[in-house]
């Protein structure tokens, strides 16, 4: 998907079925992972590279066992060190097409330090955030995304804490791309996920899982079918935000903010509905999407941000170019011969 990169394209068209993996996948039944995986699979043979210029990284957690159920090269890590042990195989082979799959206690706990100095890098990969608010391998303890209030098994009388919102603590990382799913929309997520790929630098894409063992429906406000029209904004890159079942609403960007208007009142017209740009530099307007919340406002789901800067990875290449171009020491008997030497 990169231009900068000629990376070996696949010589036979790939199908969904080349990807699948020949292991039992284990997780629940009903288990909103099943839609990403199944998305990840419909993906990869459009984005058209060889099979073994994938790798997927992971760290602990149930999204952890992802490189188990895709056919392509992998690497299970430790815990909130997906990030760190990804940056390493892109930096070692920038030719790697690398996704990391990683949850909302692996990436923002325990790995909270690699997910926001990955983001901050821009190093050229992708992180499929499952944000199901609640540890599920470990059997239901809060998170860091857990909603306060929530009762949970470290939290028997609700949880005190603020949560995370995933979108703003990645755009205040500086992340140049930052996207939001539901599981329940398995045609928007493999969309989302092209665009991911084609994105060059850091892409999160935060999906909205659900566990139905220790937090079932916990983003029913969202995605169920009688709140869906009037809590889900369909992003799409140079339209007007409008949502609701006819369309009726709609996001404008007043002096102080967003609001909800509706078409028709106060002589609202389409004219006065603000369009999105995804590329935008400034994050301003993309920082103020990824925070709306219902019940004032719809969740923004689609790509929020996909802006262009420098990635590490490719100012590292650089660096190598240019030091082996520039360099005299050329060989390791140069390096030992280097400077102030003597005999004894």
């Amino acid at each position: 998907m990169k231009e900068n990169l000629t990376v070996d394209r696949s010589s036979v068209p790939l199908t969904k079925e080349d990807f699948v993996s020949d292991q039992m996948v284990k997780w629940c039944a009903g288990c909103g992972a099943h839609a990403i995986l199944s998305s990840v699979a419909n993906v990869f043979p459009k984005i058209g590279y060889k099979k073994e210029n994938f790798c997927l990284v992971s760290g602990i957690g149930c999204s952890s066992r992802f490189p188990y159920y895709v056919n392509t090269y992998g690497f299970h890590g430790i815990h909130g060190r997906a990030n760190a042990i990804a940056t390493g195989v892109k930096i070692a082979n920038p030719h790697l097409s690398v996704w990391i799959a990683t949850g909302d206690g692996d990436s923002m706990a325990i790995g909270g330090n690699h997910f926001i100095h990955i983001i901050r890098r821009n190093v050229d990969l992708n992180i499929m955030l499952f944000n199901n608010q609640i540890y599920g391998l470990t059997k239901g303890q809060f998170s860091p995304t857990t909603p306060q209030g929530s009762v949970t098994k470290t939290s028997p009388q609700g949880t005190i804490e603020q949560p995370f919102n995933p979108g703003e603590l990645i755009l205040g990382a500086q992340g140049t791309f930052f996207a939001r799913v539901a599981d329940t929309n398995p045609k928007m997520m493999t969309e989302v996920m092209f665009e991911a790929a084609k994105h060059d630098g850091t892409s999160v894409v935060e999906i909205l899982q659900n566990c139905v063992i220790f937090a079932d429906k916990t983003h029913n406000t969202i995605t169920s079918r009688d709140l869906r029209d009037d809590h889900q904004l369909h992003l799409k890159n140079g339209e007007p935000m409008l949502f609701g079942k006819e369309k009726e609403k709609g996001i404008m960007l007043t002096a102080t903010g967003l609001k909800v208007v509706k078409i028709g009142e106060n002589g609202i017209t389409l004219k006065d509905i603000l369009v999105h740009d995804q590329y935008a530099q400034d994050p301003g307007i993309h920082l103020m999407l990824a925070k709306m919340n219902p019940p004032e406002f719809p969740v923004a789901l689609g790509v929020i941000r996909s802006a262009k800067f420098s990635t590490y990875d490719d100012m590292v290449v650089e660096q190598i170019a240019y030091a082996k171009e520039n360099s005299s020491i050329l060989s390791v008997d140069d390096l030992l011969n280097s400077g102030d030497t003597w005999e004894i």
